[in-house]
């Protein structure tokens, strides 16, 4: 197809969604929802019109070809009639794959990490969200190069190498991208370390850290603005949100508590996407309390839950850690599947049924907040000669130490604890 020069705008790309089912695992997930959720994915990526989107049912994918010669043949003569010029393969596609049905189709193919990847890109505001991104997408290109790279030459513009094809221009190519991931590591690095430097701070003031996880879309987002008033992106796409939003929250009793808002998780995610986006999700990592967020509307609520459960111990959060699940989007169920649903809420000691976008149930919500940050700290200086090394033992084995200095005669040392620490310490270590 042409473009006319006189068009401002770039006209959408043409594109159609493929969910390929592999019959023969037993542990796959329902085609209806995974196809859906597969063009949401593409729904998220900026000029992309979906014109269509189907189930191709495998016994085993192809090694050369991922389908057989007559599936290959039926799509072809599809995409051509609808003037399609990009498939999303909601799955893997091995390089030799991509390339063998590129040809067949002459359109481009993207498989999901390929359209995860495209959409960070397009998400990640901060320096850091951007610079994971690029890390992420080189890796995944690394991975592409053999037998490759004719696709990878098309893509990657002007990197100035010089000679012909074959493997010394792949082992070029790998060098030119292990370059510049060890660039890309410095200048995250430098920007890791301004990130540790701003947690510090946070650390010392005595604010408790919330954090909001979940599936993504399932409203964690709409749910952040309703309670701080912000004015973070929340629309109905996946990954709406990529990059770490905090913002101070004053509970009903007046305690002030850091309420994070997070990258939403999904199911499949490549585990290099998930190791790239371990910085933005660290603010989980030390969170005081775990929201869980679940679109309690969506009819793979259960499977999103465990989804989301694998990822956090994946990502090593505290078992111990409290949590609080979060069920979303009352106003989407009908009126006898709310009843059901908020009954069943009402029955769980950790669950609370709620409408970000309504406002229904968000007071219990923040009533059930602070009965799980527990009692209010207070923030004490205290000085110990150094012959009081038991007493200062006892407040790190506490973890309510928030700073620690030095001097000629012991240690000057501010707590942030509550009266029954305090007590605690006093008959301890008094």
């Amino acid at each position: 197809m042409t473009t006319e020069p006189t068009s401002r705008e770039a006209k959408p790309t043409r594109a159609w969604v493929i969910h390929p089912e592999l019959t023969a695992e037993r542990d796959r997930r329902p085609s209806g929802p995974a196809l859906e959720e597969a063009v949401s994915l593409a729904g998220a990526l900026p000029g992309l019109e979906v014109l269509g989107a189907e189930v191709v049912r495998l016994a085993k994918p192809h090694p050369g070809h991922l389908f057989g010669t007559g599936k290959i043949e039926e799509l072809r003569a599809r995409l051509e009639a609808e003037e399609v010029e990009l498939v999303l393969i909601d799955g893997p596609v091995s390089p030799v794959q991509q390339r063998n049905l590129e040809k067949a189709w002459e359109v481009k193919i993207l498989d999901r990490t390929g359209l995860i990847l495209e959409i960070f890109s397009d998400r990640a505001a901060t320096r850091e969200g951007v610079l994971q991104v690029e890390m992420a997408a080189l890796s995944y290109q690394r991975t592409r190069l053999v037998r490759a790279w004719t696709h990878l030459e098309r893509q990657r513009g002007g990197l100035g190498f010089v000679g012909g094809p074959g493997e010394t221009q792949i082992e070029a190519d790998r060098r030119a991208i292990d370059d510049q991931l060890v660039r890309l590591r410095k200048q995250l690095s430098k920007v890791v370390k301004t990130r540790e430097l701003h947690r510090a701070a946070r650390a010392k003031v005595p604010f408790p850290v919330v954090a909001l996880v979940g599936y993504t879309n399932a409203g964690k987002s709409t749910l952040f603005n309703r309670m701080t008033g912000a004015e973070v992106m929340a629309k109905d796409m996946l990954f709406a949100t990529l990059d770490p939003t905090m913002r101070a929250l004053d509970l009903p009793s007046g305690r002030r508590v850091i309420l994070s808002d997070t990258v939403g998780f999904i199911s499949d995610l490549p585990t290099q996407l998930v190791a790239a986006f371990r910085a933005t999700l660290e603010e989980v990592l030390g969170a005081d309390l775990i929201l869980h967020v679940r679109d309690i509307a969506a009819d793979e609520t259960e499977a999103q839950a465990a989804d989301v459960a694998a990822i956090l111990e994946e990502l090593g959060v505290d078992p111990d850690v409290p949590r609080i699940e979060v069920w979303n989007k009352l106003d989407l169920l009908t009126p006898d599947a709310r009843a059901a649903r908020e009954t069943e809420a009402a029955r769980g000691p950790d669950v609370v049924a709620i409408s970000a976008i309504t406002g229904d149930g968000i007071a219990a919500l923040l009533d059930e907040i602070e009965a799980r940050l527990g009692e209010v700290t207070e923030r004490t200086a205290l000085h110990l000669d150094f012959a009081e090394g038991r007493k200062r033992a006892w407040l790190h084995d506490a973890h309510v130490v928030a700073d620690e200095a030095e001097d000629d005669t012991g240690w000057q040392i501010t707590v942030d604890w509550t009266a029954r620490q305090q007590a605690e310490y006093e008959k301890q270590a008094g």
